[in-house]
């Protein structure tokens, strides 16, 4: 029998973090905690706001299945139990560090992989007015890679210069959350290409995207909301270059690495990426970050107070998570 604890968190956010569709001010994770015996594992939900996901739901969820999770669970058996979402990700994630630590063992010795070494994580620029955009670029000097959130109409080419202007040093990448229409999105991708953007993310809403695969942009598009596990990615448009994994949207590190091996096979490149968070939640992310071309885990930079055992940013170098934090 497994002993299963849930415990709501509330993080403050240094500032408030804006996209498209909302603003946050602090952070609800759910962390889940498996006991057998001496041995303890952990995991995070942060929930899918756009999924309606909220910490209540996520409790509900995990314990309308208690029972099942209690009579000791597989990490199979958990794919059949929940559906993917956060719920999944807290307890297939808190099943690999249980295993870790029955084990004695690391989780890339688990999954037979190479040790972890230091990742590079972007930064991400909130959405506001260009001038405040440009201030947080400038003062994010010791990040060489800024992901610009936009999707608020035709002011975001401007928005967009204003962060180029203040950090003409920069890689750039866009992320427009859903927020462009097909006619903005064929307007301003050109403009995107002219101040050196690399990457455009979701620029589209779900379910309006089919027409990519008979259009070419000038700079290479990222599914994030378009795709949420191995099974959405059959019905993802041509016209993605990139996806991005987040381990809320599969449901914990099992899925995610089936879907980076299906998208890998597809010939589609990745990107890991978080929906704010902890170390907690960024520590089985940083797993699937060893195989991206592109990472987004800056969930805790953004936080005035972070988990236990952290991961250690140095800039934009993430160090190798320690066994206390997970895995």
């Amino acid at each position: 029998m497994i002993g299963m604890t849930l415990h709501p968190r509330t993080f403050e956010l240094r500032e408030p973090f804006t996209i498209t569709r909302f603003t946050w001010t602090h952070i609800r994770p759910l962390w889940v905690e498996l006991r057998d015996g001496a041995y303890r594992g952990r995991g995070e939900a942060m929930g899918i706001d756009y999924h309606g996901e909220t910490v209540d739901h996520l409790v509900a969820q995990l314990e309308a299945v208690r029972p099942a999770i209690e009579s000791g669970i597989t990490r199979a058996a958990l794919t059949d139990l929940l559906p993917p979402g956060a719920a999944r990700n807290a307890v297939d994630n808190a099943l690999w560090d249980l295993d870790c630590k029955r084990a004695g063992q690391r989780i890339w010795q688990l999954l037979d992989s190479a040790a972890p070494l230091d990742l590079e994580t972007q930064y991400t620029i909130s959405l506001g007015d260009p001038e405040a955009m440009a201030d947080q670029a400038r003062r994010k000097a010791l990040y060489p890679l800024l992901k610009i959130k936009l999707g608020r109409g035709d002011a975001d080419m401007t928005r967009l210069a204003a962060v180029r202007q203040a950090r003409p040093d920069a890689r750039l990448m866009v992320d427009a959350n859903q927020g462009w229409s097909a006619a903005q999105l064929r307007d301003f991708a050109p403009d995107c290409a002219r101040l050196g953007v690399e990457l455009i993310e979701q620029p589209l809403p779900i379910g309006e995207d089919a027409w990519l695969a008979d259009w070419t942009s000038p700079v290479p598009l990222c599914a994030d909301e378009s795709v949420d596990d191995s099974a959405s990615l059959t019905s993802l448009p041509a016209g993605y270059r990139f996806i991005n994994i987040k381990l809320d949207k599969t449901g914990g590190l099992s899925e995610a690495l089936r879907l980076a091996d299906a998208a890998t096979a597809r010939g589609l490149g990745l990107m890991v990426g978080c929906m704010l968070g902890t170390s907690l939640g960024m520590a089985p992310a940083a797993v699937v970050g060893a195989r991206c071309t592109y990472i987004d885990l800056d969930g805790p930079l953004d936080l005035m107070e972070d988990a236990p055992d952290p991961i250690v940013y140095d800039g934009a170098r993430m160090a190798p998570f320690s066994a206390a934090l997970w895995g």
